[in-house]
């Protein structure tokens, strides 16, 4: 689409809003603006009342709950294409049930929740690509909790060296490099309630196929994007 750079016209293309045409796109982009996000930022927190709409350009950034105690889970991994917020422009009367958080330096285009609401009440291309974007958005969700019940083990050490990850970004500037996570393997065999033997198989995998470094004191992930394609509930975007 013209007036549009490369990576959002990317994002676009990747997004449930690809069924638009032209027209109603430059209409529902109109306002929009990028954002940069650096690794680490909580950019929305869980209980907030505001109205947004983002669409993922590059990065990766995760949605999360966090329980009374402090414990977090991660429900979502956004990579480019993936809408965040819709639920917040037609939940009437409720907050945010989850934050959301950069896990690498990421961008994202924040669309205008006026502009938005007008769009979709007028056009009902745009209402119908919601639509579709927030049946994907139920559907993944379902598949979340089933995969939390029966998941693979290479699947739970995917998601917790990202949980983690996330959580060592959110430390501070300065502190460690963000995807750096120190967990030795035997700590990370507890945490997915596995056997040592067994996560250094995955380990070892995804360490040949480029995705981590594995270390005594901690691991590196190398390449988080596709790290979080290992997540089964999050195959759509």
């Amino acid at each position: 689409m013209s007036g549009v750079d490369d990576g959002v016209a990317a994002a676009l293309a990747a997004s449930a809003l690809a069924r638009l045409r032209p027209p109603a796109l430059r209409r529902l982009l109109g306002g929009a603006c990028p954002v940069r996000v650096p690794a680490g930022a909580v950019t929305h927190r869980e209980g907030e009342s505001a109205e947004y709409l983002e669409l993922t350009v590059d990065g990766l950034v995760r949605v999360f709950v966090t329980a009374p105690d402090g414990r977090g889970m991660t429900v979502r991994y956004a990579r480019r294409g993936a809408l965040l917020g819709l639920v917040s422009l037609y939940a009437d009367g409720t907050g945010m049930p989850a934050g959301t958080q950069a896990v690498v330096d990421t961008t994202v285009l924040r669309l205008s929740p006026p502009v938005v609401r007008r769009a979709a009440a007028e056009d009902a291309a745009v209402a119908d690509a919601f639509l579709h974007e927030l049946a994907d958005r139920v559907r993944s969700f379902v598949h979340e909790i089933s995969d939390s019940a029966f998941t693979s083990v290479r699947h739970r050490v995917a998601r917790h060296l990202l949980d983690l990850a996330s959580q060592e970004a959110r430390s501070g500037p300065g502190t460690r490099p963000p995807l750096r996570v120190p967990v030795s393997q035997r700590e990370l065999a507890e945490a997915v309630g596995s056997v040592r033997e067994v996560v250094v198989r995955v380990l070892r995998d995804l360490r040949e196929s480029g995705v981590v470094s594995t270390h005594r004191d901690h691991i590196e992930i190398l390449d988080p994007v596709r790290l979080s394609g290992e997540l089964g509930w999050n195959r759509s975007r």
